[in-house]
């Protein structure tokens, strides 16, 4: 989707977000999902619900968190 779509959806902090701004914003759009920097929103990265929902399923398994 290009900038333009991305302006009539709700963008979403997670809740455990940090309260100085420092975290992204998601939206869920009709056939496409958006995040960008909660910051400095401007470019958007956008996913399809299917690479969102693998991302999803990555994040809850662990595989992004830090090597100990």
């Amino acid at each position: 989707m290009t900038a333009p779509q991305w302006t009539d959806v709700t963008w979403t902090k997670a809740f455990r977000s940090s309260f100085e701004g420092n975290c992204v914003e998601v939206a869920h759009g009709p056939v496409r999902v958006g995040v960008r920097d909660s910051k400095q929103p401007g470019p958007v990265l956008d996913f399809s619900y299917r690479e969102w929902a693998a991302f999803i399923a990555c994040a809850r398994e662990g595989e992004f968190d830090r090597p100990e």
